[in-house]
């Protein structure tokens, strides 16, 4: 194959600009045909250079490739790791959610990538090496949740590994589907991890925090909210939960008043119906009594009758 070479009047890339340029002309090769599909012939053809321009840069297509994985998992697990910055458990669940099918909308590509099986050349690890480190982390705000909830800390890896795994899955899946919209998403996701298949909301949505914080990311591709916007909206959400938490304990201390009605109710009829056991018991015990005198005075008569026929003076 003849080099490719750049016209004399196109201005001439720099080593960081070329070495930008094959990048991502590498990364849309190999999120379309993988590692194996991929040739450095097919690299420089497209980036109209010759072969020995993409040896120099990279050493050859396993170079290119460690570095365009490195990047797309290093991109993700930020995205991840600020998500999972929010105070509240919940929030970061919804957050991280969001940011793993925020990335998979804006970086199909190199989704892509990272969900193949990673070639060896990579250096940097399979996908799976990134979800264990991602479930790391989670790991961490599982054994504050369960020490608060008086679960053995002890399970937060194996919990951390199965919702990673979730969200994973469900990313993979809507990387081709792209239904519903990724707040959809994220919120049944979340209906899922959180209230589990026998609290499951027939209607799951995002908090409004979250939901806000989502409309501003739309608003502004490839960017993240600040840390002005990110403390209002925490903020909102704090809110949005204590307010959730106060209808919630009204809502027990309601069931709780009905409970006891209902017990003192219950204890009431229990009380009647051992009344109305004792008089019915007593009305037998008289019946029972009436007719015992009734059977001594039929003993008692069938005897003097006995005697008057044998001719005995009665007494």
């Amino acid at each position: 194959m003849e080099p490719v070479t750049e016209s004399r009047s196109r201005r001439r890339m720099t080593g960081r600009e070329r070495r930008e340029q094959l990048i991502s002309i590498s990364r849309t090769l190999f999120a379309e045909k993988g590692f194996d599909g991929t040739s450095i012939e097919e690299i420089a053809a497209t980036a109209r250079v010759s072969k020995p321009v993409v040896y120099e840069h990279f050493g050859g297509k396993e170079g290119v490739y460690a570095v365009v994985v490195d990047r797309e998992m290093q991109k993700l697990l930020g995205m991840i790791t600020e998500a999972l910055a929010a105070s509240h458990a919940l929030v970061k669940l919804e957050r991280a959610a969001l940011a793993l099918l925020r990335y998979i909308e804006e970086s199909s590509e190199g989704f892509r990538i990272l969900v193949r099986d990673s070639h060896a050349a990579s250096g940097t690890g399979t996908f799976a090496s990134l979800i264990s480190e991602i479930a790391s982390q989670v790991e961490d705000v599982l054994a504050d949740e369960f020490a608060g909830r008086d679960y053995d800390p002890k399970l937060a890896p194996m919990y951390a590994q199965m919702l990673v795994g979730m969200v994973a899955l469900t990313g993979q899946w809507w990387l081709d589907a792209r239904k519903p919209a990724r707040e959809e998403v994220a919120a049944h996701l979340v209906n899922l991890a959180w209230n589990g298949l026998t609290g499951l909301d027939p209607q799951p949505s995002l908090s409004l925090a979250t939901r806000q914080q989502a409309q501003v990311i739309r608003s502004r591709p490839g960017e993240w909210v600040n840390d002005k916007e990110l403390r209002e909206l925490e903020k909102a959400r704090e809110k949005e939960l204590k307010e959730a938490e106060k209808a919630r304990q009204r809502e027990l201390k309601e069931a709780e008043k009905a409970r006891l009605r209902e017990l003192k109710e219950r204890e009431r009829q229990l009380k009647e119906a051992e009344k109305e056991r004792e008089r019915l018991l007593k009305e037998a015990e008289k019946a029972r009594e009436r007719e015992e005198r009734l059977r001594q005075r039929e003993a008692r008569l069938a005897e003097r009758a006995a005697r008057l026929e044998q001719g005995e003076p009665s007494e």
